[in-house]
């Protein structure tokens, strides 16, 4: 937990205790479901934990803002997310129901009302989204076409609405067709070396009807 509290110092007692209580809801959870690898379990709030905290480090969402996270998997990086915003409304997407049972036990133990699942495809979700946040779930190609159709025209943050995603190494090849895309590495922003090759990547993405 000192470790949430040396790059985010002004979290409230309540977001305090959700990030204290998140470890043992996970590591009991994860005993019944894997969701989380042993080593991962074991250094849940370096490889997990912050790493979904790195998209605050570039976008601190407004109040009412509507993500969708795209693959969560065991919750990341949504369920960090939504504690750190907690006026945000979060919708955790994932085609594995097994995963999501986890989440849903996760948020409902933390008691986070900003926070809803479904089992579903992304091609599959109606509505629209001001950012879609996931974490390395395809290569930015792939993703750009599930997510098609997702974005929000209205823009209400500081970043314009569209993708921010998590992903590792060298991604000039993938980016390469994406010239508005923009790069930034997580370790400007924190300075263990777990951190040293991963990055955010923020994408626009123009409405389309």
């Amino acid at each position: 937990m000192e470790l949430i509290l040396k790059y985010f110092p002004n979290l409230s007692e309540d977001q305090i205790n959700k990030f204290i209580k998140l470890e043992s809801l996970y590591q009991d959870w994860n005993l019944k479901i894997n969701v989380v690898s042993r080593k991962d379990i074991d250094e849940l709030y370096l490889r997990h934990v912050l790493h979904s905290l790195a998209i605050a480090k570039v976008m601190a969402f407004k109040d009412e803002t509507k993500i969708i996270d795209v693959g969560t998997g065991g919750g990341f990086p949504g369920i960090p997310l939504a504690i750190l915003f907690p006026e945000c409304d979060f919708h955790l997407v994932d085609s594995i129901a097994k995963k999501l049972k986890v989440v849903n036990e996760v948020a409902e133990g933390l008691g986070l009302e900003n926070v809803k699942t479904t089992h579903s495809r992304i091609e599959d979700i109606k509505g629209t989204y001001d950012f879609v946040i996931s974490r390395a779930v395809a290569a930015m190609p792939t993703f750009v076409h599930w997510i098609k159709g997702k974005v929000a025209k209205q823009h209400n943050n500081n970043l314009k609405n569209g993708i921010l995603y998590l992903k590792g190494g060298d991604l000039t090849q993938e980016l390469q067709d994406y010239k508005t895309a923009t790069v930034y590495n997580i370790s400007d922003f924190y300075s263990e070396d777990f951190y040293e090759t991963k990055k955010v990547v923020h994408l626009p993405i123009k409405y389309k009807v």
